[in-house]
């Protein structure tokens, strides 16, 4: 106890701990993330009451009475209106995995998991034979692709009980046959998965699909908030450091924007819904679109004032971060710039800044891993759960700062909170998750890439 070594060793078994919850914490989003690009195979099972199960297994347990049960992902969600079904192990008969068996996989009502039948066109059967129609399907997916319209084949499948279903091939996005691939097929499946998710738009509700918009409004709402707070923020901080005269007044400064970094999140939203969204953007549509009023063009919420919103959030880290960097500046740089004939702003801008420029950078990276996943101020300054449009396109002025945005931070939120189908939606929580975390860490990476360039080629200096 005299020695402090006690509360060394305490604080070292908290830290272990942290650690080690945050690992398992990142194990269990990477298995379920990666997992869900996974083409699993299709199980047929057969139960003591002659009916049949076909779908992919999700889980095993112990029930409540005691019986080991499995869960299966059964689709068929408008045939059956569920997508998971648990079937206690004592019911079932025999466990298969026919190579016919097929995943279709719709833009919406989810996933069809059964047999081929036959193609029709305009209720008229063209293709018969299981083979002859899958050979066909490729081409005639891949047309209607390229036409973006409706097309008149429709494909007749059955359930595993004989149950028909005939769907049309502008609802379809692909079928395959997960048991009759290889590896080689899987894995190159598993990166056609990998690459859908993150090039795509979403569908039914968010819970499928692709997030490419969400992934394009994060980065986006985060590179603006970079430009805007990185200028204030060294400004801020140089004049606090560098000009005022120290006392009071800037004590009590420095004591408000410490605390302006533990203000809660919503608190910052709420004052961007009025000031930004209502003052400056109701007045700029005043002024330069009366004629488009009622209806707001700067006066509601985007992707502008969301990204203004964030940098009023995280400039107390960068005015924080930035003094720490200028303070460790030696003083014998400044003296020696002054004393060979510079301005204290020539010093300022041509040794003092580069010097601190690792600690301006730090700030940065930490500012922008806070607002990457921020939310609650969001969801009142411009973020929807889906946008019929990117903030840049090819549509003069290609630019369009107005315009409201996907977040992979509200994605998580809707999808894992708001979906009207939770258990289909579970998986997709994951998956978007995972790639928030390797969006903040590319950010964070990129930055401590340049922060470490700009180390080296100070060595110089005590940053």
């Amino acid at each position: 106890m005299a020695s402090g070594e006690l509360f060394i060793w305490g604080c070292g078994a908290g830290l272990a701990l942290s650690l080690f919850m945050i690992a398992g914490l990142l194990v269990l989003i990477l298995v379920n993330g990666f997992g869900y690009f996974w083409p699993a195979d299709l199980v047929e099972l057969t139960l003591k009451d002659g009916k049949h199960v076909v779908g992919q297994l999700a889980g095993e347990e112990v029930g409540p009475k005691g019986v080991p049960r499995i869960r299966m992902k059964i689709g068929n969600r408008d045939l059956y209106g569920l997508d998971y079904r648990w079937i206690n192990t004592d019911q079932i008969v025999e466990r298969a995995t026919p190579a016919d068996l097929v995943m279709v996989e719709r833009r919406e009502w989810g996933n069809f998991y059964g047999r081929i039948r036959t193609l029709t066109k305009e209720d008229q059967t063209v293709v018969e034979g299981v083979e002859a129609v899958w050979q066909s399907l490729p081409a005639l997916i891949r047309e209607v692709e390229s036409s973006e319209g409706n097309s008149p084949y429709a494909l007749l499948v059955v359930d595993a009980n004989g149950r028909e279903k005939s769907i049309g091939l502008s609802q379809v996005v692909r079928v395959l046959r997960p048991n009759a691939l290889s590896t080689l097929g899987k894995v190159w499946v598993y990166v056609g998965n990998v690459w859908m998710v993150l090039t795509t738009e979403p569908r039914e509700a968010n819970t499928e699909g692709g997030i490419f918009p969400a992934i394009f409004g994060t980065v986006m709402m985060v590179l603006i908030m970079s430009l805007v707070v990185t200028p204030f923020g060294v400004i801020g901080a140089l004049y606090l450091r560098e000009y005022a005269r120290q006392g009071v007044i800037v004590r009590i400064v420095r004591i408000a924007v410490n605390n302006l970094a533990g203000v809660p999140s919503i608190v910052f939203g709420v004052f961007g819904l009025g000031f930004f969204v209502y003052g400056v953007g109701g007045t700029i549509d005043a002024l330069f679109f009366s004629d488009r009023l009622p209806t707001p063009t700067f006066g509601t919420g985007g992707i502008l004032w969301a990204s203004l919103t964030l940098a009023l959030l995280t400039v107390p880290v960068v005015i924080v971060a930035t003094e720490e960097g200028l303070a460790a500046v030696p003083r014998e740089y400044r003296e020696g710039s002054i004393g060979l004939g510079a301005t204290k702003w020539e010093t300022i801008w041509k040794v003092v800044l580069p010097t601190a420029l690792p600690g301006i950078l730090t700030g940065l990276i930490l500012a922008m891993a806070r607002a990457a996943g921020e939310v609650a101020p969001l969801m009142l300054t411009g973020v929807v759960k889906l946008a019929p449009a990117l903030p840049i396109d090819w549509t003069w002025p290609f630019l369009h700062l107005d315009r409201k945005f996907m977040h992979l931070g509200f994605h998580i939120y809707d999808v894992g909170f708001q979906s009207p189908n939770v258990e289909a939606a579970k998986p997709m929580v994951y998956v978007t998750t995972l790639v928030l975390i390797l969006v903040v860490v590319t950010l964070n990476l990129t930055g401590i890439v340049l922060r470490n360039r700009m180390r080296r080629k100070y060595a110089g200096s005590a940053v």
